[in-house]
């Protein structure tokens, strides 16, 4: 198989592994082009005869997702505000299918409870729950034993499965559900959305410490609904347009300035009718890879009395 062959064929794979590992659009790019590079150089350069690509490859991926993730933990300990994933757009991006393997276990929530797992916790429970590799060929990824690999996955099994996200709509239910969410969005309703909201809903905002973002959870449906009015109410009309897109597989929308730049990114979970996490990535560290991003100061600052 040439390398452009080993490329094509296993990127998808290599990537979806390095994004839920990291959590990072462009971090995980750039550890599957190093992956690619490190191959290259042992296959080409050096003359390593490598029987299975997707095995080399994955593990090198996972290596690199490692050592990102450790050195990475300090940073995310002193992140101000909830910390979350980059958002990846999984619709109508035209190229998602060679890009990146998609199920339920890419959504924002299903990666924020990865966060409660040690690096190499998280690595063994991907590659085996996830990827389905062999706990052989794990334990040669991570340097454990195989006991010790078993360990790792039930111990990194119970603590995701507290936490893991139960989507249990129809796709029709989905639709109406986020149709009248954004439509409560646009107008401002509050009574609409509390009738949308669960009892329990979150609010997550990430805004990375800029001071655009809610430096902590908010829980009810009361005080969800006052915050996403309160929101609406900084712009005039037609000011900020909300975009339906597909994010990480869930639905969700683009916030646009009235010159079609990305102000932020929000989506949703439903479970059981009702929706029950808002997640509202505001950070634009976390969203330059997705278009040309509007100017936060002149939108959000203090610009008119309200």
């Amino acid at each position: 198989m040439t390398e452009t062959a080993v490329h094509d064929d296993l990127r998808p794979l290599l990537f979806s592994i390095a994004y839920r590992m990291v959590g990072s659009v462009s971090d995980a790019e750039d550890i599957v082009q190093d992956a690619y590079l490190r191959y290259h150089r042992a296959t080409q350069e050096s003359g390593t005869q490598v029987d299975s690509p997707k095995s080399y490859l994955s593990t090198i991926t996972t290596r690199l997702a490692l050592d990102h993730l450790r050195s990475a933990r300090v940073r995310r300990e002193q992140y101000v505000g909830p910390w979350l994933p980059e958002p990846l757009l999984t619709d109508p991006e035209p190229d998602v299918a060679e890009r990146v393997e998609l199920d339920e276990t890419m959504s924002l929530a299903f990666l924020v409870v990865l966060e409660s797992l040690s690096p190499v916790e998280r690595a063994v429970f991907l590659l085996h729950d996830v990827f389905d590799f062999s706990y052989a060929e794990i334990a040669t990824i991570v340097d454990k034993t195989q006991a010790n690999c078993r360990q790792l996955a039930t111990r990194a099994r119970r603590r995701v499965d507290e936490g893991r996200p139960r989507f249990t709509s129809s796709p029709d239910e989905l639709t109406e559900i986020t149709q009248r969410f954004l439509a409560a969005c646009r107008d401002g309703d509050l009574e609409s959305f509390v009738e949308l909201l669960a009892d329990d809903v979150v609010f997550y905002g990430d805004g990375g410490g800029y001071g655009y973002g809610i430096p902590n959870p908010v829980y009810g449906s009361d005080r969800v609904a006052r915050l996403l009015t309160g929101f609406q109410c900084q712009f005039e009309p037609g000011e900020v347009t909300l975009e339906p897109v597909e994010v990480n597989g869930q639905p969700g929308a683009r916030c646009l300035d009235a010159s079609g730049r990305l102000v932020n990114v929000l989506t949703i979970d439903i479970e059981d009718g009702s929706v029950r996490r808002v997640w509202s990535v505001i950070n634009h560290d976390k969203l330059t890879h997705l278009a040309p991003l509007a100017d936060l100061a002149a939108l959000l600052g203090e610009r008119r009395p309200r």
